[in-house]
């Protein structure tokens, strides 16, 4: 298997390469010269576990890593240890809706289905490489990759990691996970400016052939833990046959048509669902729900991708996204690779047209749907969820076709948000503290409160450096 850059390079690479470079050198993301075929039925997928999917699926994608490599990177990544769910990402049924959920990682977010493995692919990819230069590991956050990515990365041997993460635009408990990560090679910096800000500067800070020059001199090179990297991707596909196969299991005929409802973002969650079904898994529509940030809505209804509108701060902030990166490997897939003009086209006047795939649906939720539907869910099923598996409960009922078979991608734990969540179940708890409802909402469910938060409100900060957009480029100096 050969990748490809979106934006024209005609140089190949191996799934090796890719994992390394991270981004290509005309400012491209990697794609595959091809999606391959499953070549197993929903029925065989349905006797595998997580993974025996990873390993299956990763197969098909990381064709110069060999077998066995393959499956030491998928067994450090997918046990007991990392996951508190034996069967790693398990269906939540309702009568009318299944809930995946992704969150029984280490940071209790759906990044960790990906960013558990990055590190062990990395590692690997540099010894096929043979490449002795330490990796710096570039990324800006919306909130759940930086914790997600700084635990996946935390002394990893021959790497550094800096995330950028904008200061007023993540949750009270995602920043406490930041400014007190450790680490030896883990660097933490807030951003005056949204995440749209943030992860434009470091896509230039990759291009930047000075600083590049000076990385070089130092024995460095750039990375990314963003799913622009193709190891991140890769990963996010498993879940969609393993949430099939757990279906089939429980005994859904087989080669059922499923939808799947993912709150997007960056659009990697999503697009890994459309290289599922480009696999052939039997997926009816994909649905895309955005919240009030809702570019992707608008794409879907009408055509036109715009960019340029109002930037809203949500109670779902890991989907604050204007320009999600991921959407230029869609561009790419429905255009025959001309990406190009459409991208100059958004640099000069922030939108451009394109027809929309059938295989697609967006609907969007305002700040009150989201909360109203963390309230109807708690209040029907007793199941707590999150404000951005709240938008996506919010697409469900507003495609409103309850004889489809439906699955919701659930990407993070309440807990994570628990001012969010806990005043949506009931107005008395809008003035408590987010680290106090804890308890609260831990009596609310008869659970335990996750170990992850356990003293996290009184740990020492050990990341308290702020800058600007335009000092993103001398932050990454001083700490090189």
């Amino acid at each position: 298997m050969k990748y490809f850059s979106t934006r024209g390079d005609k140089t190949a690479f191996t799934a090796a390469q890719t994992i390394v470079k991270g981004i290509a050198d005309d400012g491209g993301l990697y794609v595959p010269e091809k999606i391959p075929v499953a070549g197993k039925t929903p029925a065989e997928l349905s006797e595998f576990n997580y993974n025996t999917h990873a390993t299956w699926l990763i197969e098909h994608f990381l064709t110069d890593f060999n077998y066995a490599e393959v499956v030491c990177c998928v067994n450090n990544a997918y046990n007991a240890n990392n996951f508190t769910a034996p069967n790693i990402a398990p269906l939540h049924h309702t009568p009318q809706v299944s809930f995946l959920e992704l969150f029984h990682g280490r940071t209790l977010a759906f990044k960790d289905m990906a960013l558990s493995i990055l590190p062990h692919f990395m590692q690997t990819a540099l010894q096929k490489t043979e490449n002795p230069k330490t990796q710096i590991i570039l990324t800006a956050t919306s909130g759940d990759t930086g914790v997600s990515a700084l635990e996946g990365f935390k002394d990893i041997e021959g790497t550094k990691i800096i995330v950028f993460y904008p200061e007023n635009g993540v949750s009270v408990i995602q920043k406490q996970h930041m400014i007190t990560q450790t680490g030896g090679n883990v660097h933490v910096v807030g951003v005056k400016g949204n995440f749209d800000d943030a992860q434009s500067e470091v896509k230039r800070l990759f291009l930047d052939a000075k600083l590049n020059a000076k990385l070089n001199e130092n024995g460095c090179e750039f990375s990314s833990a963003n799913s622009i990297n193709t190891g991140r991707l890769i990963p996010q596909i498993i879940y969609y046959f393993h949430a099939y196969s757990q279906l089939v299991k429980g005994g859904m005929a087989e080669d059922t048509p499923v939808n799947f409802v993912v709150p997007t973002g960056n659009f990697g969650n999503i697009l890994a669902g459309y290289y599922a079904k480009k696999m052939g898994l039997p997926i009816n529509k994909l649905i895309c729900a955005s919240n009030e940030n809702k570019v992707l809505y608008d794409y879907f209804e009408t055509g036109e991708f715009d960019s340029a509108r109002p930037f809203h701060l949500t109670s779902s902030p890991s989907m604050d996204i204007l320009i999600p990166s991921n959407f230029e490997r869609l561009v790419y897939s429905l255009s025959d690779g001309n990406v190009i003009e459409k991208l100059n086209c958004l640099s000069s006047k922030q939108k451009f047209e394109m027809p929309v795939p059938q295989d697609f649906v967006g609907f969007y939720a305002t700040e009150a749907e989201t909360r109203a539907a963390i309230k109807k869910v708690f209040g029907a099923h007793g199941y707590l969820i999150d404000p951005h598996t709240a938008v996506a409960y919010a697409a469900y009922e507003k495609y409103a076709h309850p004889d489809e078979k439906t699955v919701i991608v659930s990407t993070a734990s309440p807990y994570k948000f628990p001012k969010t969540v806990m005043s949506a179940v009931d107005a008395k708890y809008e003035n408590h503290d987010d680290f106090a409802l804890l308890e609260q909402m831990a009596e609310l469910t008869k659970q335990k409160v996750p170990a992850q938060f356990e003293g996290l409100n009184t740990k020492p900060i050990l990341h308290n450096k702020v800058v600007s957009i335009n000092e993103m480029e001398s932050a990454v100096l001083e700490i090189i």
